[in-house]
């Protein structure tokens, strides 16, 4: 029983179901769903409720021939196509996509009139809880001196108790590049759980966030950074996006800075990030994501004490499937309900 009862909530209520009752009348034919991801039989229940009654047929698949073999039968995509695979679905009108990054989309694909969402702020906050673990292995010096030490089965103190070996985040300046999802987290459990002030930039018309001090437009980027004791990279990937943490941006960064990665390998310069700490320069890096993935094991930057890496698993755990599965069972629901989607992308920014 809700709480409270109005005309509205009973004029509202009844818009929707007329909408459902309309939907259902319209689509006699069973909502055929193809998967190219593994879900469980209580996963599949869920997405077969959430469309409010009408029936739903899924069509697991793998490999390329079994999906060309099938796709004529589609409505729904879970996973990717290509543009060579679109005249073999008449029938598809909607694409959920497995990730949030979307530079590795057909672009054909991504243009057609195909409706695409995505997995954007789904895999966020677990992304968000390893950045904070990186600055903090680097800021207290655990990933450079402590975790060497540890292998060795030694316990040798550095520095002295006023020495800046290991320094304090309260008060420092993080500069977040792109306030999506990750970024957006990333700020909240700087501000709010280490008292750090949040400078930012993004490219969409936003209202500033409460845990950010300054959010201006893209332009301000290679000025901000200059001043941030923490630099975040978290846009995503684009033409205008790929490659903006050059030499010379890692060179104009304070000396003692610190450079977390989280988002898109494709964004940062690594042979311009290994040149610049080498000299000297940066306190340190903490990398989720890397340009060339896996890194190769000759690369350079596994010579770096001061470099702390996870290989682009920071939005996995168990959450992450949880919300996964939620998201795409809400869009199914407003899906077979007409009702606007969650996440759908933008076609001309691609994200």
């Amino acid at each position: 029983m809700p709480k409270s009862f109005s005309r509205r909530s009973l004029f509202a209520g009844g818009a929707v179901l007329a909408a459902g009752q309309l939907a259902r009348a319209q689509n006699t034919e069973p909502l055929r769903i193809m998967m190219m991801q593994n879900f469980s039989a209580k996963e599949l229940d869920l997405f077969t409720k959430a469309a409010q009654g009408r029936k739903v047929e899924f069509i697991p698949v793998r490999g390329m021939e079994e999906m060309r073999s099938k796709l004529p039968q589609a409505e729904i995509v879970f996973g990717q196509i290509r543009a060579a695979d679109m005249d073999y679905a008449p029938k598809l009108k909607w694409i959920q996509a497995a990730g949030a990054g979307m530079e590795g989309f057909d672009k054909t694909v991504l243009a057609s009139p195909i409706t695409v969402t995505n997995m954007a702020r789904i895999f966020a906050p677990g992304i968000a809880d390893t950045a904070m673990g990186l600055l903090l292995c680097i800021s207290r010096g655990i990933s450079t001196y402590y975790m060497p030490q540890f292998y060795k089965k030694e316990w040798k103190p550095v520095g002295t108790i006023q020495t800046p070996e290991h320094i304090e985040l309260a008060g420092r300046v993080m500069a977040i590049v792109g306030m999506g999802g990750i970024g957006s987290e990333i700020a909240k459990r700087a501000h709010y759980g280490f008292g750090m002030r949040i400078w930012a930039t993004d490219a969409k018309p936003m209202p500033k966030p409460d845990a950010v001090e300054i959010l201006r437009e893209p332009a301000w980027f290679p000025e901000m950074v200059k001043g941030a004791d923490v630099v975040v990279s978290a846009a995503p990937l684009t033409a205008k996006t790929k490659g903006m943490f050059s030499e010379a941006i890692f060179r104009s960064m304070k000396k003692d800075a610190i450079f977390i990665a989280m988002s898109r390998g494709g964004l940062f310069d690594d042979m311009a990030l290994v040149k610049v700490m080498k000299e000297g320069h940066l306190r340190g890096a903490g990398l989720d994501v890397f340009p060339m993935e896996p890194v190769p094991s000759n690369h350079p930057i596994y010579d770096l004490s001061n470099v702390v890496m996870t290989p682009h698993t920071s939005g996995w755990g168990v959450e992450r499937q949880e919300r996964l599965v939620a998201h795409f069972a809400e869009n199914i629901r407003r899906y077979t309900l007409g009702l606007p989607m969650l996440a759908v992308v933008d076609k001309v920014a691609g994200y």
